[in-house]
């Protein structure tokens, strides 16, 4: 008999929930404008709101933090952390920051400027924001399969090389650098492949432009390569990262993903130059050099969590639970970006509910309905996530419209996924009753989803 797969680690320590009654939630609800951020955790019974700064720490991971050393500067954490960021990506230079929006914000504050011109795949909220907030404009160059959600294909959230080469030769003198972000987030945590980077890397060179890595699902992206690419099946993990960051110039990390902490980041690069622009920045809006936001506590667990999820074997784990969830939703017929994503299953809210227009957010109103059957808490990758244009301000109803059901990384059980399958089944179940959605009532001018207010417009 074949032996069932397990988890490649076992559990030391536990946290208690609370269950709710649906009376709760609906009250909860309504006094958080329906907008499931503005819900409290002891609201929540299963959190897949996001899988940043969410997971568990490993016994190394809370070992190295008795360990840390917290001296303003020079500290011992940080040459450890960055001794281990430079192996693991071949990156010289490294800034640390508090998490991965501050190191867009320390970078792009010395890169970009109004009027430039980013092009990238899917660029996520944070990174658009940084954008956009500086006057300039993202440009999004994912392949056109990556809207096709029922399509299987492996690597749909790669660079489309036309349309990276058509922006880059009409705007070349506007383009500060390219950004992939691996894995690609927006587009359902779907992967990039080596081939694919290594295309981008030759259309780089040719234009003389450089290429950041936004990086928070690296070591993910890593597996999917090892998983799908033949030329990389032999290889590991570590080296595999190697090699994707030997085709980028630098990249931003949010370590709360996979760096397997709860705060985090860095900035890392192979120039000089834009060691030395970003220096500039992080020590008015992060800290001293050394320490950039983090605690040396926090550096240190750090280093110990780059470590441990650059192993086949915990990423096999991370992501069997994200297959097992797309498995249960295949089993009841329930529509999601295809295949599994690396962390999260980004269900496809548009072909569910079909009677709910796109005006009135069809994932955000999914994202409620969600709630309320059993408190399971996702989030909406979609319409109000997308913002408004910066030049017409009118909605941005032409990509996907997601909800997002994260999975945090060593924290709950297949039972757990077990309930979020069968709460999302019971509202698939009764989606043609659900004709109408919500409606905006306040908006934040950039990056709104976090605390839009909403009304249901039933």
């Amino acid at each position: 008999m074949e032996l069932p797969f397990a988890e490649s680690w076992k559990i030391k320590m536990v946290e208690p929930i609370r269950k709710s009654t649906r009376e709760e939630r609906e009250e909860w609800l309504k006094e958080a404008h329906y907008n499931v951020f503005q819900l409290k955790s002891d609201q929540v019974y299963i959190d897949c709101i996001t899988d940043s700064g969410t997971g568990a720490m490993s016994d190394r991971q809370w070992a190295a933090m008795m360990t840390g050393d917290e001296a303003y500067a020079g500290a011992r954490s940080f040459y450890e952390l960055k001794d281990t960021i430079t192996r693991i990506t071949g990156f010289p230079y490294v800034i640390p920051t508090h998490q991965g929006r501050a190191a867009e914000n320390v970078l792009f504050s010395a890169l970009v400027k109004e009027g430039d011109i980013v092009p990238g795949n899917s660029h996520f909220d944070t990174t658009k924001g940084h954008i956009e907030s500086r006057k300039a404009f993202a440009v999004d160059c994912t392949v056109d399969i990556a809207h096709d959600t029922q399509l299987e294909a492996p690597f749909k959230g790669n660079v489309d090389i036309d349309k990276l080469e058509k922006v880059l030769s009409e705007n070349k003198d506007r383009v500060p650098f390219i950004i992939v972000t691996i894995t690609n987030n927006t587009a359902g945590g779907q992967p990039v492949s080596m081939q694919n980077l290594r295309e981008v890397r030759k259309v780089a060179d040719k234009y003389g432009k450089r290429v950041i890595f936004d990086s928070a699902r690296f070591a993910e992206n890593a597996y999917f390569i090892k998983s799908r690419e033949e030329e990389f099946k032999n290889a590991t993990i570590k080296e595999i990262c190697r090699e994707m960051f030997s085709l980028a110039d630098g990249m931003t990390m949010s370590a709360k993903k996979d760096g397997l902490v709860n705060m985090g980041g860095f900035i890392a690069t192979s120039h000089e130059d834009w060691f030395e622009g970003a220096k500039k920045y992080c020590i008015p809006f992060e800290g001293y050099l050394t320490y950039g936001g983090m605690n040396g506590r926090d550096m240190a667990a750090l280093a110990v969590g780059l470590d441990e999820n650059t192993e086949f074997e915990m990423l096999q784990t991370r992501i069997h639970q994200v297959e097992f969830l797309a498995s249960l939703l295949d089993e009841y017929g329930i529509p999601y970006q295809r295949p599994a994503g690396g962390h999260a299953i980004f269900v496809d809210a548009d072909l569910i509910l079909t009677n709910v227009p796109k005006e009135e957010f069809p994932a955000q109103t999914l994202t409620i309905e969600l709630y309320k059957e059993a408190g399971v808490r996702g989030c909406e990758i979609g319409y109000i996530l997308a913002d408004r244009d910066p030049v017409t301000r009118e909605n941005r109803f032409g990509g996907m419209d997601f909800v997002r059901l994260a999975i945090p990384r060593r924290t709950y059980t297949d039972n757990h996924i077990r309930v979020i399958a069968a709460a999302l089944k019971n509202v698939f179940d009764r989606r043609d009753r659900i004709t109408r959605g919500v409606r905006i009532v306040w908006e934040a001018e950039l990056m709104r989803h976090f605390t839009v207010q909403l009304e249901p417009l039933a």
